[in-house]
């Protein structure tokens, strides 16, 4: 579903814990790393659909979770011609997302990244809010930034200041953990395994 202007419309989500760290879910078999996000459809408000990728990508339910905030407009990035699907050359311009800000009220074994047949991450960790967006494909990161930059207010108003640190993610994963498991080796920024490099996501735009 585009819209007449060839954005296909969509939410991204900003998932934080009661530190203020952000959820960050590493893509299936790959060393990048990105916030959920996913399609809206016909039919759905934003909202609806935020709740229903949470879910899918997550596995968290609305009882998980408390809406802290969102964006007021549309934020849109450009895709590449040479990342759009052949049969969409020519009609499809990019995404136009809002994005929700979302206060994890749950625990972290509510994490279930296998909550469909088709999961989208195979493992996550907890970064500080302002960490680097290297990991994140290029045409990708002004929105990334727009989104962190306008919702970082909410959690100025809650009197929750953010960390200006150097991050030092924890990462989990594949899928399940057990309780008490050691962190895998990460890099201190990225947090993909030390020896290999993040690598750009190659997710469908």
């Amino acid at each position: 579903m585009l819209d007449r202007d060839g954005y296909r419309p969509n939410v991204g989500i900003i998932l934080v814990n009661q530190r203020n760290e952000v959820f960050w879910g590493k893509r299936v078999r790959e060393h990048s790393w990105q916030f959920p996000q996913g399609g809206i459809n016909r039919g759905e408000s934003p909202e609806q659909a935020m709740f229903r990728e949470l879910h899918e990508e997550v596995g968290l339910l609305p009882e998980h979770v408390r809406i802290i905030g969102r964006t007021r407009e549309w934020l849109r990035y450009e895709v590449p011609t040479h990342w759009v699907r052949r049969e969409w050359r020519g009609h499809y311009r990019g995404q136009k997302q809002i994005w929700f800000l979302l206060r994890l009220v749950g625990r972290d074994t509510d994490v279930h990244l296998r909550a469909t047949d088709h999961p989208e991450f195979d493992a996550w960790r907890w970064s500080e809010y302002w960490i680097p967006l290297d990991s994140v494909i290029e045409f990708k990161r002004d929105v990334y930034r727009q989104a962190l930059d306008e919702l970082s207010r909410f959690l100025a108003e809650q009197q929750e200041p953010l960390r200006l640190v150097r991050p030092r993610p924890r990462v989990r994963g594949p899928a399940t953990r057990r309780p008490g498991a050691p962190d895998a080796p990460a890099d201190p920024v990225t947090g993909a395994p030390a020896q290999t490099p993040p690598a750009a996501t190659t997710d469908t735009p």
